[in-house]
């Protein structure tokens, strides 16, 4: 039950975009369409997974043994930065669509905040091997589970009837702060 309640309360409660307001390059620049939201959801569940489980393993093994904590955040930068350069050439191998779609926020996603919150977030709260891989898929379903539903909104937009001075970012934005006042309800769920 313990682990369900930390899952949850990743994916909904303490929302990495709508709580946190981490990461919000690519869910706004990604999100206009479906399908490549659903790309970039999926890449950076893998990329915050994987970062979270080597930063994890690079702390407790050499950094924590060696007492050299101090340099967490400099080892994280590194070690994301090349784990993401993996990842965009494997994407690019593997689904050369995809890797078009996603164009430069695939890179991004290197400094992208989130990956670097998840994996500071698993140290900083002492969470063991499996609530940390269960916070990092969590933090990442949440960053999916936004970016797919603002993509889904704003594709509905697109056809309807809006104010010229409100076309573009300006309902993006609106349509992000009603996304975060509504999910702030789910604040007593655990």
């Amino acid at each position: 039950m313990n682990l369900l309640t930390l899952f949850l309360s990743a994916l909904l409660i303490n929302n990495i975009i709508l709580a946190k307001f981490l990461g919000m390059c690519p869910f706004m620049g990604v999100s206009s369409k479906v399908e490549p939201a659903i790309g970039m959801g999926a890449a950076v569940i893998f990329v915050v997974t994987g970062a979270s489980i080597l930063s994890w393993l690079l702390f407790y093994l050499v950094l924590k043994p060696l007492g050299l904590e101090y340099m967490e955040l400099i080892c994280f930068i590194l070690l994301i930065a090349a784990f993401v350069q993996f990842v965009e050439m494997f994407v690019k191998k593997m689904s050369p669509s995809l890797y078009k779609q996603l164009g430069i926020y695939l890179p991004l996603i290197t400094t992208n905040c989130a990956v670097l919150y998840a994996a500071q977030e698993n140290i900083s709260q002492g969470y063991n091997f499996i609530e940390m891989i269960i916070n990092s898929v969590g933090i990442a379903a949440g960053f999916m589970l936004m970016l797919v539903i603002f993509a889904t909104i704003r594709e509905r937009l697109q056809g309807n009837d809006i104010p010229k001075a409100f076309r573009g970012n300006p309902i993006a934005f609106i349509i992000a702060a009603i996304m975060a006042i509504a999910f702030s309800a789910l604040a007593g769920l655990v």
